[in-house]
């Protein structure tokens, strides 16, 4: 016997509660009522054949903005509806496809009109994504006209939020647009507002901090720098503002982040940005563990040396280490490495220092030789693996989102050192409202000075703060874990995604996702109540 998708309308979950106690034991009534399971998920129960399933399977192409920090969380997100039955596709550049390798996710390459060398090849914020609207939307509707008459059709198009034109290229051809923003929904709050008038630039504050609902009070020094200093970086800002340009055709929101770490600040914005949360996006292995072989992103533009480094850390006493790490990103100048590097020298704990190559004649000349007895310098490294190790103790980061995210995850106490953009609110929040770190302070030449490093390698690393941290690191790492679980609040807002795409009409949905799941969860409930305990 084998039963499709579409039979479940009728009698499949009566057929599901006779397969046996085993089911039941599982608590499936429960999980039906509080739609826990996803379609897929309730057909794998029932041990039927996978060709069942393909008939009615949905494919899902994911667009990320091409760099490291916007391809691992979109990948991420590719391999959790895989893992629901959804057919993902990533369709990325020609440049950066060839780097990625992840199991179950198909890898397909569009243009950015720079196909040898990205961005770096363009130099040029304007040129490079102006050629990469132009010639990847002339390839992703390319990609999507070749799969038209396959086995899989593309339903549904789900893009890096710095990428609005890919909704235009979903919408000529029919299909469902997804937005994906890669930041906090904090970030997405501000710079919502600004959108619709309700933040004017530049924000001006002198004594009074700024104050929007759903948001803790945020200082000058806590706003992005797009906001504060919006000339200084006119690409950029356009590209965030550009964000929301056509959300309102969207047909759903997704955010990098999850209910219990930014809830209020979702929900106080949801008029305008009615986003489902659906983070952490970090590998199962380090949350829910559902997702077979899902120790790695899967993807990396620099080749990390990951047994150099767990064989350091191996010879380490358990969280003792201070790792730190300014990501792909970041441009550190001479004179705030040699601060890092002297506070480095004159404390008593080891490190592990991630310098990339390009970054590496920075550091001071004596350094290397002055520290090479409690000290590990590496050009890249995987950071999941690190931050696991029970060695760590502290990680310097810059407060990208993703290395906040985590760290957060992997319960590892912070010292936040951001330079541009969104890190300085991200900090803000490390430090005053999950408490799971501290801010370094710079002064009045935007540096963080060897005394301050020290200073927050202490209170972080040692005395009756540090426990307060530690255990504040230690309940996010469970409550970001419980998300990403069956039934979690980021695991149920993809599994009403999958659901919604499931019981569509070939890929398409006369009313929204919610009403799909709403019209499916009476059924359920009446054809339990009909069937004996």
């Amino acid at each position: 016997m084998g039963l499709g998708v579409t039979d479940l309308w009728s009698l499949p979950l009566v057929f599901i509660i006779a397969q046996g106690q085993k089911v039941l034991r599982h608590d499936v009534r429960r999980q039906l009522f509080n739609g826990t399971y996803c379609i897929h998920d309730v057909i794998r129960m029932t041990n039927l054949k996978p060709k069942a399933v393909n008939k009615n399977r949905r494919h899902v192409v994911l667009l990320p903005y091409p760099s490291q920090g916007h391809i691992n969380p979109l990948l991420q997100f590719a391999k959790r509806l895989a893992s629901k039955g959804v057919k993902a596709t990533l369709a990325t550049t020609h440049y950066t496809a060839k780097s990625i390798c992840a199991p179950h996710v198909g890898v397909e390459p569009i243009s950015d009109g720079f196909d040898e060398g990205g961005y770096a090849q363009a130099k040029n914020e304007d040129l490079y994504l102006k050629s990469f609207k132009d010639n990847g939307s002339r390839t992703l509707s390319e990609l999507i006209k070749r799969y038209k008459n396959s086995s899989f059709p593309v339903n549904c198009v789900v893009y890096d939020s710095f990428l609005p034109w890919a909704l235009d290229v979903a919408k000529e051809y029919g299909l469902y647009g997804a937005t994906f923003f890669t930041n906090s929904a904090t970030v997405c709050n501000i710079f919502c507002r600004m959108h619709h008038g309700l933040l004017t630039l530049p924000v001006k504050l002198e004594d009074t901090p700024l104050s929007i609902p759903g948001l803790p009070s945020l200082n000058f020094i806590d706003l992005p720098t797009f906001v504060k200093f919006p000339e200084s970086y006119p690409a950029y800002l356009a590209m965030k503002l550009g964000q929301y340009s056509n959300l309102d055709k969207a047909d759903w929101i997704f955010g990098n982040t999850f209910q219990e770490l930014e809830g209020e600040e979702a929900r106080s914005i949801s008029e305008l940005w009615p986003g489902k949360l659906i983070g952490p996006m970090v590998p199962s292995a380090y949350l829910d563990g559902r997702i077979k072989g899902d120790s790695g992103y899967g993807s990396s533009l620099w080749q990390p040396l990951s047994e150099e480094c767990s064989e350091w850390l191996e010879t380490k006493p358990q969280q003792s280490v201070v790792y730190i790490s300014f990501a792909s990103m970041v441009s550190l100048t001479a004179e705030q490495m040699e601060e890092i590097a002297l506070a480095l020298k004159d404390s008593s704990l080891d490190f592990l220092w991630v310098v990339r190559e390009s970054q590496q004649e920075k550091l001071p000349n004596w350094f290397m030789d002055s520290t090479k007895q409690k000290g590990l310098v590496v050009s890249w490294c995987n950071q999941l693996e690190v931050l696991e190790h029970p060695a760590v103790g502290c990680f310097v980061t810059h407060c990208g989102w993703n290395s906040t995210l985590e760290g957060l995850s992997l319960g590892v106490p912070m010292i936040g050192v951001p330079q541009w953009a969104d890190q300085l609110t991200d900090a803000k929040y490390i430090e005053e409202v999950w408490g799971i770190g501290v801010r370094a302070k710079e002064d009045e030449k935007g540096i963080v000075r060897k005394e301050e490093i020290l200073k927050c390698f202490k209170e972080v690393m040692e005395g009756e703060r540090s426990q307060v941290i530690k255990k504040n690191a230690s309940e996010w790492k469970k409550k970001s874990e419980k998300a990403m679980r069956e039934g979690g609040s980021s695991d149920q807002n993809i599994c009403d995604f999958v659901n919604a795409l499931m019981c569509s009409s070939n890929g398409k949905l006369k009313h929204s996702n919610d009403n799909c799941v709403q019209a499916w969860m009476p059924v359920a409930k009446r054809c339990l109540r009909q069937t004996p305990r």
